[in-house]
């Protein structure tokens, strides 16, 4: 059995979970200890307090999944202020093994690795994944993520390759008049509005001014933790309608990806994603998914699922180390 620390390090928190991978490649995690970023200096400082909180030594190996692109020896987080320096890794955290990956890239490796009873149908046919074919990955959160995995048969062993992107910053495509109104309101701010301008946690602040400038109503300054709330119990109609387009806008942008990676199917992942499943699964996101032309017909038979797995950027780290330095 080989144990190590996995971390999900995204743009509001650091999670850290003892984890051990068996011999035939089965993965185990401990309950993770969450931690703000804003509140460490580096992500050495917030790994001595993780150390301080678990009272005991940890394991010498690691799986990091950052929330930027992985692609040199420093990698400066999207959302926070941390920088990473991949290749001091094992010396500021005392590791002898470590493997580094795109947040989204591990949330990749759990959703292949995922079994058919941790994902929940949200649209088009139900059925499970196909088993061989590349599965786009979508999950809005803090910022927007986006990776694909492409399964294949390797002799009479199934496989599967991941590839992290940063999708979440291509152009927001507006589809109605509505998308209109919100560009139009970004652009004020923003000299290029990308996909996660619109399709991510604090987006719904502007989702929510832009529907109540349309109304003709006093914009009421609240952020994105009150809108969502507010939206979910029901008790602000605007800010209810607010989360109904973001719905929308997620099934346009996930639906643009599945065409744009030749998806077989598409997965559906983050907290947040979670937390409004019974809205998306009552809202216009599978229209809107669907909604592509002349290729209306092939959106409507791709299957699209949500992951329930509660730690998939831990787990999908951890197998992301097992695949490059175990073989499982």
């Amino acid at each position: 059995m080989t144990e190590l620390v996995a971390l999900d390090i995204g743009g509001t928190h650091a999670r850290f979970a003892l984890a051990s991978i068996a011999r035939d490649g089965a993965i185990q995690l401990a309950e993770p200890i969450t931690l703000k970023t804003s509140d460490y200096a580096s992500l050495q400082t917030a790994w001595e307090q993780f150390e301080r909180q678990w009272g005991k030594p940890v394991p010498k190996a690691a799986a990091i999944a950052l929330a930027g692109p992985v692609t040199g020896e420093t990698v400066q987080l999207t959302n926070n202020s941390w920088t990473i320096r991949t290749g001091a890794l094992d010396d500021q955290l005392g590791l002898d093994q470590v493997t580094v990956l795109n947040d989204f890239g591990a949330v990749a490796h759990a959703a292949a690795r995922a079994g058919n009873d941790e994902f929940l149908h949200l649209s088009g046919p139900d059925v499970p994944l196909p088993a061989t074919g590349t599965i786009t990955v979508i999950g809005p959160g803090t910022g927007l993520g986006v990776a694909h995995f492409h399964r294949f048969m390797a002799g009479q062993t199934l496989g599967y390759h991941v590839q992290a992107t940063e999708g979440g910053h291509v152009d927001f495509a507006p589809v109605d008049t509505i998308d209109d109104a919100i560009l139009t309101r970004l652009r004020k701010r923003h000299r290029r509005v990308s996909a996660e301008r619109v399709v991510s946690g604090p987006a719904i602040v502007d989702i929510y001014e832009t529907l109540a400038a349309l109304e003709g109503r006093p914009v009421v300054e609240l952020d994105d933790r009150t809108i969502w709330e507010n939206g979910a119990a029901g008790s602000d109609s605007l800010a209810a309608a607010a989360i109904d387009r973001f719905c929308m806008s997620l099934g346009s942008v996930a639906g643009d990806f599945a065409l744009a990676h030749g998806a077989s199917g598409v997965v559906v992942a983050g907290g947040l994603g979670y937390r409004i499943r019974e809205t998306l699964l009552a809202s216009s996101f599978a229209e809107r998914f669907r909604f592509k032309g002349r290729y209306e017909q092939l959106m409507a038979g791709l299957p699209v699922k949500l992951i329930t797995h509660p730690q998939p950027g831990l787990f999908g780290a951890v197998a992301a180390f097992a695949k490059e330095h175990t073989g499982l």
